[in-house]
């Protein structure tokens, strides 16, 4: 077997470092996210507020450090004021963004008592979709100020003395979108987020805020409409957002494997958008990327288009995922820790039961699927500063992308644990292939371990009877040491980590 790919590894080559908000997650109103998701009174694991702990459980083991709520789409339509109270008192509402019904009974205090449970900082997204700035800095003033308003008194009556010190905030969601409820052209959008993003700011300067970017590289006002809304908002906002999926509808595995070359040029597009505000504007100011939204989605899309409408949390978007799934999410992650100077926040969307990693039956199992563990082993493995990527690779054409490497690669040095991480994937599908690792800039470099994640079928799925079908195993047999070069035998098509102690 020939070592058909190199990476080498310099210390002092830095990319940045990783902001551990990378590994968030997102928690919509949509399906079963919430009810018979994190949520489901009378479950034989939930605890005395209704949260299934079972799935918290899974939830802690990948170590979420935040989750994006309450969306996506359904945010555009969502009165904050429905989610708040007493639980009894609390109004039914027609969802239109999803067509069903909204019972309320799981809200804004409800999530933030998970996320702490859950050991995740939440991050709330304000509806700029049918109201504006005056709601988003009332909600702002509920959820942050201490006491001695209206609105801050009302949260300590609500049970919650100790405000919830939220953080991060985005400034809508996908309003470039015309399925958008109160969609906007750039310039509405601009404004709207730029009155928002004063107002809340003054109700607290500490918090930080993202502004909605292009909801896919195929929007037709992309990448026009980053530049008008960061020329809007660019001195008041501190992160842009993307949103990105990817799949597999007409059975090509060669190019679905490869999608990850789109996503790298929608990274550097926004990139090159931002500064180009950032030089017209003169800043000094560097914007951020929040990539909020990105996973792969396709397999449910037909079976959602037979759900009748106005149900309670129906069962939508839940796309069972294949072992393939897992490889491309493997490939998005690197792709993310790639840009971890600019990328420094991104949620996989989302969490449970809807496109995600964990599954429950209500009121049964729970169990991870096929990409819970490329996802798990980045958010665990991947925290310290990432190293510039040099990696030479065997290459390969296909129906939608040429020259696209075999090898996909990426390494995270983490100082304080004396530990570096490569991350890796080998698209061939029919060979495994050679990866020379260099590691001459690390004295006296050891082998912790060599995680691998393969399947002879790429179709595998994991299921409720069948949780561990796809599940990582020990290949640490096959790293040989030269020197200070190692030789990782990385199996076909195959999701790969290398921990290293230096």
């Amino acid at each position: 077997m020939s070592s058909a790919a190199k990476i080498k590894i310099e210390k002092d080559f830095q990319v940045g470092k990783v902001d551990p908000r990378l590994f968030g997650s997102f928690i919509e109103h949509l399906g079963r996210a919430v009810y018979g998701g994190l949520y489901e009174p009378g479950h034989p694991s939930a605890d005395e507020q209704g949260f299934r702990t079972d799935v918290l459980e899974l939830v802690k083991a990948l170590q979420v450090p935040i989750v994006r709520y309450p969306g996506g789409n359904f945010v555009s339509g969502y009165n904050w004021e429905d989610g708040v109270g007493p639980i009894g008192q609390r109004k039914r509402r027609l969802e239109l963004a999803w067509r069903t019904i909204e019972p309320n009974t799981f809200g804004l205090n409800e999530f933030v008592d998970w996320c702490r449970k859950a050991g995740s900082e939440p991050m709330m997204a304000v509806n700029l979709g049918t109201r504006g700035p005056n709601e988003a800095r009332e909600l702002v003033e509920y959820a942050n100020h201490p006491s001695g308003t209206y609105l801050s008194d009302l949260r300590i009556r609500h049970g919650y003395r100790e405000p919830h010190r939220i953080r991060t905030w985005c400034l809508g969601n996908e309003m470039d979108g015309p399925w958008q409820i109160g969609g906007k052209t750039a310039a509405e959008y601009g404004r709207i987020a730029l009155e928002s993003a004063k107002v809340m700011k003054w109700v607290d300067p500490s918090i930080e805020l993202v502004v909605c970017g292009s909801s896919s590289t195929e929007m037709p006002t992309y990448p026009e409409w980053e530049a008008t809304v960061l020329e809007h908002t660019y001195d008041h906002v501190d992160y842009i957002s993307l949103h990105r999926y990817y799949g597999n509808r007409d059975g090509d595995t060669a190019s679905f494997l490869a999608s990850t070359l789109d996503m790298d040029d929608f990274i550097h597009t926004v990139i090159a958008t931002a500064d180009y505000v950032k030089a017209k504007k003169r800043s000094r100011k560097r914007m951020y990327l929040s990539f909020d939204e990105w996973n792969v989605w396709f397999h449910s899309n037909d079976a959602d288009k037979k759900i009748e409408p106005w149900q309670i949390a129906p069962p939508q978007l839940e796309d069972v995922y294949t072992f393939e799934d897992a490889l491309v999410v493997g490939c998005m992650l690197i792709s993310l820790l790639k840009r971890a100077d600019r990328v420094k926040m991104a949620c996989l969307a989302q969490l449970v039961n809807v496109i995600a990693p964990i599954m429950t039956e209500n009121g049964g199992r729970a169990w991870r699927q096929t990409i819970y563990y490329p996802y798990m082993h980045a958010s665990v493995y991947g925290r310290g500063t990432v190293l510039v990527p040099l990696v030479q690779s065997s290459k390969y054409d296909c129906r939608k992308y040429t020259d696209v490497p075999h090898v996909e690669a990426v390494a995270v040095h983490n100082g304080e644990a004396g530990e570096l991480t490569v991350f890796a994937v080998n698209r061939h599908l029919s060979d495994a292939l050679g990866l020379d690792i260099d590691l001459r800039s690390f004295e006296n470099a050891s082998l912790i371990e060599h995680i691998e994640l393969t399947s002879d079928d790429l179709k595998a799925v994991n299921t409720a009877d069948n949780p561990d079908r796809v599940k990582p195993v020990s290949g640490t047999a096959r790293v040989a040491k030269e020197d200070a070069v190692f030789t990782a035998q990385l199996p076909k098509a195959s999701w790969n980590v290398l921990r290293f102690k230096v």
